[in-house]
C-alpha cells in the first residue's frame, strides 16, 4: 500500500510539472490567437467570463495569480464604484481533482483498452490515463495546429509516445478511431469551437460511430444538456445507459463536489 501511494503521489507530481511547463509555453488565459471562434463566442457571453485552465491552475494557483494583480475573480459592473460581481469562469480542461476521479473512480481497469480523447487540447486527458491507468493506447484528436504541436512537445520530454498519439483532425473525420474505442472522453468539446450546425453535425457523427456495445462514453456536461440545443435524430435511449456514479469516493481535502457532478458516465448499448 506505501508503495501504491508512493507511485501515485509520484504521478501527480509528474502531472503538475507538466502543467508547469505548459504554462511557460502559454499566455496566462491559455488561448491561443488561432481560436478564433472560442475568444469571439467567449466575449460575445452576456455576462464577462474568463477562461481558466483547470489543469494549469487550481484555485490556489488562481488565488495567488489575483494576489499579483494578474487575474481577478470579480469585474465592476458601474466603473469607479465599489458595485462589483463575480466573474464566470470556464476551463476547457479537467483539473488534476477531476482527472484523478475519472481514472481512479468513475473508469473500470483500463488494461488493455483504447481511449479516445475527443479534443484533446493540452492533453490532461492522455498524460493522467498515461500515468494513472493501464490504458493500451490513449489517442487524442484536437483541430488546432497550436495544441497538436504542444502535446507532442509534453508527449516526447516526458516520454509518453509508446502509448500515445495525438491525431491532427476533425473528429468528423475519425470514424474508424471511434469505432475501435473503449472508452471515449468528450469535456466541453464543441460549444466553444463550432457553431450550432456544426454541432449538430458533429454529435450526429459521433453517435453513429461511437456504437461498440459494452464501450463507455464520458461527458461534461450530461448529453441530455449538450444535445438541447439544437435539434438532432438521436435517441439516447436506444444509444446509451447512463452510470450511476459516487461522487463521494473523492475523500482530498478541498474537493469540489459540483465540478465532479458535471462529469457523466454512459455505457453504450
Amino acid at each position: 500500500d506505501d508503495f501504491d501511494e508512493l507511485v501515485v503521489s509520484n504521478n501527480d507530481v509528474v502531472l503538475k510539472n507538466i502543467a508547469e511547463d505548459l504554462r511557460n509555453h502559454l499566455p496566462i488565459e491559455a488561448m491561443f490567437n488561432s481560436e478564433h471562434q472560442a475568444i469571439q463566442k467567449i466575449h460575445q457571453h452576456p455576462l464577462p467570463m474568463i477562461h481558466v485552465d483547470a489543469f494549469l491552475y487550481d484555485d490556489d494557483f488562481v488565488d495567488s495569480l489575483c494576489e499579483e494583480g494578474k487575474m481577478s475573480r470579480s469585474y465592476c459592473t458601474e466603473c469607479g464604484s465599489y458595485k462589483t460581481s463575480s466573474l464566470e469562469f470556464i476551463s476547457h480542461s479537467f483539473s488534476l481533482m477531476e482527472l484523478k476521479f475519472l481514472y481512479q473512480h468513475v473508469l473500470p481497469d483500463l488494461t488493455g483498452k483504447v481511449v479516445v480523447d475527443v479534443g484533446s487540447r493540452l492533453g490532461a486527458v492522455l498524460f493522467a490515463g498515461y500515468l494513472y491507468s493501464s490504458a493500451s493506447q490513449l489517442y487524442g484528436v484536437e483541430m488546432n495546429a497550436d495544441f497538436c504541436q504542444l502535446q507532442e512537445m509534453m508527449i516526447t520530454k516526458y516520454q509518453f509516445i509508446d502509448r500515445i498519439k495525438v491525431v491532427h483532425a476533425d473528429i468528423c473525420t475519425q470514424a474508424s478511431l471511434l469505432q475501435k474505442a473503449d472508452v471515449v472522453v468528450m469535456n466541453n468539446v464543441f460549444e466553444y469551437f463550432l457553431d450550432r450546425q456544426e454541432q449538430a453535425r458533429a454529435w450526429e457523427f459521433i453517435a453513429c460511430n461511437i456504437r461498440k456495445r459494452g464501450s463507455l462514453l464520458v461527458t461534461v456536461p450530461s448529453l441530455k444538456e449538450s444535445l438541447s440545443k439544437f435539434q438532432t435524430d438521436i435517441q439516447l435511449s436506444q444509444w446509451v445507459e447512463e452510470v450511476q456514479l459516487n461522487y463521494d469516493v473523492c475523500m482530498e481535502k478541498d474537493v469540489d463536489r459540483e465540478a465532479l457532478e458535471q462529469i457523466h458516465l454512459y455505457k453504450i448499448l
